[in-house]
């Protein structure tokens, strides 16, 4: 059997005093009809990255709504998940292709994980490219099979999508944050359109004083007394990093005593974010001012909460994003957020109401500046944007989506329209 996560357990009720109004009823009334039915989800790893941390959340909630919920984790080694990060890269834009080898090595993986893989379930959710392929080896499952994309594929190299699309035309349902995400294309399922969220209550985004904040990032050598900007990511190309430290740079010109941290968290399905992570150490070039820190420095949740707090300015530098839940995440603590104008974070930012779009490092280092001189007006923004937040990017909506979506293929009418987009 595939490696079973361990997720806990959460109550929905926890959740009703910061949901949008109403939203718990419409929760418990599509939940009924789906009482007891077997779910799981497939993805590539159980920590590091967006789907991990969303799933976290998302499977007990399920549970508790009513419903029998698996989180699973496909096998892989480095040969696999090099060919996948080149396809993930691909699939944002990146030129290279896939030789013949790679689409080997990828077809073995997913006939192995389907050795794994017992089919005894009535919605099978895989996330992302790296499991796509499983339902090539199963024709004759009786489980609805949704697939969900967590990357912006809005401007794809076309032969690497063209590689997916057939496994992609097996499902029955698909799933983007952006309506331009879908590809276009014949024979495939409907593309079903809603974004990600974050949990308020989990350990990176429950509430946490200012002192308190303080006093953890003081552990990392931040001087506490001195304005401090963040970046939360992977270290990864489409993050940026580099493109922040020239911010940053632009920045300490003008506010010498700034300072900056880059965090991120360093997963076993992305190999090539160790030559990344040390690119960004050799370009930060040893200033004392630049604090670069991942998982693998004791930085977990709570800490990156703890940063996001602290920071006068919270950057999301993002060139190619799927949705950005960072963006989110800094919104939701009250925090001025400058971020790229990319992927899902258009939707969470409107651009001088509750934060900053830059598409340069200039432009990027314009608006921290601005923040760090205007602090009312940048709390002001980044307080719209934490409502903007609780009423569209909290989990409980989310999980409103995915029983919304099993009604339907259930064939259960519960009068609700889901966004959808029709393939050409």
């Amino acid at each position: 059997m595939l490696q079973l996560v361990n997720v806990g357990h959460k109550s929905l009720g926890d959740y009703a005093s910061l949901a949008a109004r109403g939203l718990m009823d419409e929760i418990r009334a599509l939940a009924e009809p789906l009482a007891g039915k077997r779910v799981v989800h497939l993805s590539a790893t159980a920590f590091g990255g967006g789907v991990a941390e969303i799933l976290y959340t998302l499977v007990p909630l399920m549970q508790d709504a009513g419903l029998e919920v698996e989180w699973r984790i496909i096998r892989g080694a480095d040969d696999f998940f090099n060919v996948t990060k080149t396809i993930h890269n691909a699939l944002q834009g990146s030129p290279d292709g896939l030789t013949e080898a790679h689409e080997e090595i990828f077809h073995r993986y997913q006939e192995l994980n389907a050795r794994d893989f017992t089919d005894d379930y009535d919605f099978v959710i895989v996330h992302d490219p790296q499991p796509v392929g499983l339902i090539d080896h199963f024709p004759d499952s009786k489980a609805h099979w949704i697939w969900r994309g967590h990357i912006d594929f809005s401007t794809p190299n076309q032969d690497v999508l063209d590689f997916l699309l057939p496994s992609i035309g097996r499902y029955d349902a698909t799933i983007f944050h952006l309506p331009e995400y879908a590809p276009r294309a014949n024979g495939l399922p409907p593309a079903y359109i809603w974004p990600p969220a974050i949990d308020p209550l989990a350990p990176k985004n429950m509430a946490l004083s200012a002192e308190d904040a303080a006093y953890i990032v003081d552990q990392f050598g931040i001087d506490v007394e001195r304005p401090l900007l963040t970046q939360v990511s992977r270290f990864d190309p489409w993050k940026d990093p580099l493109g922040v430290i020239d911010a940053y740079r632009a920045v300490k010109k003008e506010v010498p005593e700034v300072q900056l941290a880059l965090v991120g968290s360093m997963a076993h399905d992305d190999p090539e974010g160790w030559a990344y992570y040390n690119a960004t150490v050799e370009y930060a070039d040893g200033d004392p001012d630049i604090f670069i820190l991942s998982n693998l420095n004791n930085v977990g949740s709570v800490e990156v909460n703890a940063f996001q707090v602290h920071s006068k300015v919270v950057i999301q530098k993002s060139i190619r994003e799927g949705f950005g839940l960072t963006v989110s995440e800094a919104l939701w603590k009250g925090r001025p957020t400058v971020a790229g104008r990319a992927g899902g974070i258009v939707v969470q930012i409107a651009d001088g109401e509750t934060g900053w779009l830059v598409d340069t490092a200039q432009d990027c280092a314009a608006a921290c500046l601005e923040a760090l001189r205007d602090p009312e007006e940048a709390r002001a923004r980044a307080l719209r944007g934490k409502e903007h937040v609780r009423r569209h990017f909290l989990t409980p909506r989310l999980l409103r989506d995915w029983l919304n979506l099993f009604n339907r293929l259930a064939g259960n009418d519960t009068g609700v329209e889901l966004a959808t987009v029709v393939a050409e």
